[in-house]
């Protein structure tokens, strides 16, 4: 979507980036073995979610209007001359 600012917003940016580094703890106690540090990578990546939602209901998010999908019907064409119908 060319031109779109979809998830260009602090909410956005600051709920992936934790989520990133959960990520990345949780792969390197899966690598070694620790199911405790694994699930702590788990909780820090559902924070991640928690942290992104809260900022977007303080308002560092987009707004709700921008989510909307409007449609616009396309416009009638013209029959092409001599064709009846």
């Amino acid at each position: 979507m060319a031109g779109s600012s979809h998830g260009h917003t602090p909410a956005a940016w600051t709920g992936v980036t934790i989520a990133f580094i959960g990520f990345c703890v949780a792969g390197a106690f899966m690598v070694m073995a620790q199911p405790l540090g694994f699930w702590a990578g788990m909780v820090i990546i559902a924070l991640g979610g928690v942290v992104g939602a809260a900022m977007r209901s303080m308002g560092l998010g987009q707004p709700k209007e921008a989510h909307t999908v409007r449609h616009v019907a396309p416009a009638a064409t013209p029959e092409p001359a001599g064709v009846e119908g």
